[in-house]
């Protein structure tokens, strides 16, 4: 038995854990901290059907140079040299049928193999009927890394796709366009994202542990909260020109990091795993430099022809609804209580495997109200609309993120993102709502509560008494028919496809079998997610704010922060540092301290460059730390997810450790209680991966229902002459000192 957790533990032996060859099928021992995992060469992500057709894929240079010296040679022969997708789509085809049978046949596959005498490394997972595989070369990046960049993938997915990602026919049209220009600018976008996610885990401390690094200046963020509201917020909904939007958030960034942050106060709370996911889209926008050299704002073209072998256009010119790949035909349109942001104690988030978070309380949403003919015939006028898209990183983009308003909850709610860059590195990022976030507030309602019944046809329940005097099916019914109703003979194709699901459940006489109600049912899924594509993704541009409204904010905000914004951009290079730990903890090298009720963190900073110099000394002294932050990062991950929440490891000549505590509003440690043993394929921890500490916060409250639940982490490095006891003692004020900055109100 594994010692009680919450009492401090060496684990010197952790370089005695070989780690066994990786087979699909293993029994993995707790791993060791090895060297700092980089973003390897040689790599491929990929997205396929079950049949082996490429949806989309993103490969590094030298992964396109092996493409090309196995499959581009053809043309010796008078044969025509096939398309990098082709070759893609020929080396994985086997691997993809191979995963796709053992899925038929034994209900179940591989997720993970390696070849080429372990130096390639393959993960794969099923995304609902898609595959994704990710693959590496070189050895550098372990399985947890190649499945986090997965999932990542995913959420990117459903962030720019919102709900159409619950049915993948749609699904499939969306990320693989039938033109080829279409198909580039849609690649294209995905492919820059995924660049630059790899390079921000590589360089920023933030998006290494996935939490958001706050500037630390209270005052100065108290103004500019206070600015915020007033003379950015408040000033554009009281503004007559906004075009039916209104503001929910907005915040300021200096590179990667928040200065400050205000929603409206009938606004939801901005998830941590969705405020990330932003930071992400913004800095492919406008890229930081990750050396500290200054770098253009804009990165080069659009994709045409062929995909460059430098890094991918950033999505700034790549225009989210563009006219080239929405256009629709007849054929084509076939939990959560989201906490304040000073902390979670939510369920679980709905998915394709839906818990049914909008049925359980019965009734009529107030939304059902909100939805009228008039949203969809302004979305059908806007589809006829024919305009040369912009390609301004200031375009409004259409982006979709989780909100629980009073009216019910929705996962993926469509906002509009504007990004006003105020000087090289500084933004003011705006998300609006306009009225139609009422329609899809009611079409997720519909498609839970049909996702629900869905799972009971798969698991045999609904076989038992008829499904028309089932209460989750009169209550579907009685919405769907509403809804239908309100759209007033718009949509012919839905209407007919509900009939007919109504006809074979209400059927006394000839009563659908399991599988044909389940085909019913899926078809009718298929029609509400044509109709939230119709509404969200097929105009041709999305319709934000008015250029001179934006043009006076970003003209206000540049004269509140003239005067700071030198100072901003050097604080945010050397936003925290070891100067002021010195005194009080002797030996501490570095730490990072997260509270995972709110998604921040603080840390020494870390900028490497020629130039950088820093208490740790100059640049290569900065790199050794450097790796073995990381290291530990990705250890205390390894141990967290076979159950452990404290760690203390000896690494050379250092001591690394890591804590995983809970505490009270009041800030009194609560009882430790054991934490969930995940298997190795389970999905990553973190927050882009799968928003891992939400669920962990809803599974330590269920014991402290009348409390409000806090989790914090903190990692530190010290130097190997401290004693263990020193170490632990110094963890436990570097704590309690740490636990004010990160107190700064957000709203």
């Amino acid at each position: 038995m594994r010692p009680a957790l919450g009492q401090a533990r060496s684990f010197y032996s952790a370089y005695a854990f070989e780690k066994t060859p990786r087979f699909h099928v293993r029994s993995r021992s707790l791993p060791r901290l090895e060297a700092c995992p980089r973003t390897g060469k040689m790599k491929c992500v990929l997205i396929s059907t079950e049949g082996a057709e490429v949806l989309f894929y993103w490969a590094d240079p030298d992964f396109l140079a092996i493409l090309h010296q196995r499959f581009g040679n053809q043309d010796q022969n008078g044969d025509e040299v096939p398309s990098v997708e082709d070759s893609i789509n020929t080396l994985f085809a086997p691997m993809i049928i191979s995963c796709a049978t053992m899925l038929e046949k034994l209900g179940d596959t591989y997720t993970c193999f390696s070849a080429e005498n372990g130096k390639h490394l393959y993960v794969l997972h099923m995304f609902g009927e898609c595959l994704y595989i990710a693959m590496n070369g070189d050895g550098r990046e372990s399985e947890d890394d190649l499945r986090r960049q997965l999932y990542v993938l995913r959420r990117l997915t459903e962030a720019h796709f919102g709900l159409v990602t619950l049915d993948s026919h749609l699904f499939h049209r969306e990320l693989r366009p039938v033109e080829t220009e279409q198909r580039a600018h849609i690649w294209g976008l995905f492919q820059s994202l995924l660049q630059t996610y790899n390079q921000l885990r590589e360089e920023d401390q933030s998006f290494a542990v996935e939490a958001v690094e706050r500037l630390i200046h209270p005052q100065l963020c108290e103004q500019c909260i206070e600015f915020l509201e007033r003379q950015v917020v408040q000033y554009i909904n009281s503004n007559t020109e906004r075009a039916g939007h209104e503001v929910v958030h907005a915040f300021l960034l200096i590179h990667t990091k928040l200065l400050a942050f205000y929603s409206s106060r009938n606004a939801s709370s901005l998830r941590p795993a969705d405020l990330l996911t932003l930071l992400l889209i913004v800095q492919d926008l406008y890229p930081s430099s990750f050396k500290d050299q200054p770098v253009p704002e804009v990165l080069g073209q659009p994709i045409e022809g062929e995909i460059n072998l430098q890094r991918p256009q950033s999505s700034e010119s790549i225009p989210v609804n563009s006219p080239l790949y929405h256009s629709i035909s007849e054929e084509q349109i076939a939990d959560d209580l989201s906490m304040p942001e000073e902390f979670f104690t939510p369920k679980a988030s709905p998915s394709q495997q839906s818990t049914g978070s909008a049925w359980t309380e019965g009734g009529d949403s107030q939304s059902d109200g909100e939805v009228n003919s008039a949203d969809f015939l302004l979305a059908e006028d806007l589809l006829h609309v024919v305009e040369s898209p912009a390609s301004e990183a200031t375009n409004p983009r259409r982006i979709f993120l989780d909100v629980n308003l009073k009216e019910g909850y929705c996962p993926m709610m469509p906002h509009t993102m504007h990004c006003l860059s105020l000087w090289p590195g500084i933004l003011l990022v705006l998300l609006t709502k306009n009225s139609s976030s009422q329609v899809a507030l009611s079409l997720y309602q519909l498609l839970d509560g049909i996702l629900m019944i869905e799972k009971k046809l798969k698991e045999g329940q609904e076989t038992r008494h008829p499904l028309r005097s089932q209460p989750l099916f009169l209550e579907l019914r009685h919405r769907m028919d509403k809804f239908v109703k309100r759209l007033g003979g718009q949509e012919s194709q839905l209407q007919h496809t509900w009939q007919e699901l109504k006809n074979k459940i209400s059927s006394r006489s000839e009563p659908g079998t399991s599988l044909e109600l389940l085909q019913a049912f899926c078809n009718v899924r298929r029609q509400l997610c044509a109709v939230y594509r119709l509404l969200f993704l097929g105009s041709p541009g999305v319709q934000g704010l008015p250029q001179n409204l934006l043009v006076r904010v970003q003209q206000f905000t540049q004269d509140k922060l003239q005067d700071w914004k030198d100072f901003l951009l050097v604080k945010s290079k050397r936003n925290v540092t070891m100067v002021s730990y010195l005194e009080n903890f002797p030996g501490l090298v570095h730490f990072i301290y997260v509270d995972r009720t709110v998604g921040q963190m603080v840390a020494p900073s870390l900028g490497i460059s020629e130039e950088s110099t820093s208490e740790l000394g100059k640049r290569p002294l900065l790199e050794f730390i450097k790796k073995k932050v990381w290291s530990l990062v990705a250890l205390a991950r390894s141990y967290l997810q076979k159950g452990y929440t404290t760690l203390m490891v000896r690494d050379g000549d250092y001591y690394c450790t890591y804590f995983l505590w809970f505490e009270n509003e009041l800030g009194y440690k609560l009882e430790v209680m054991e934490v969930p043993v995940l298997s190795d394929d389970s999905v990553p921890i973190g927050t882009l991966a799968g928003d891992y500490y939400r669920k962990l916060l809803r599974y330590f409250g269920r014991k402290h229902a009348n409390e409000v639940v806090k989790c914090y982490e903190l990692l530190t490095i010290h130097l190997g002459i401290m004693p263990n006891e020193l170490m632990i003692q110094q963890a436990h004020s570097l704590a309690q000192q740490l636990w004010e900055p990160t107190r700064i109100p957000l709203l």
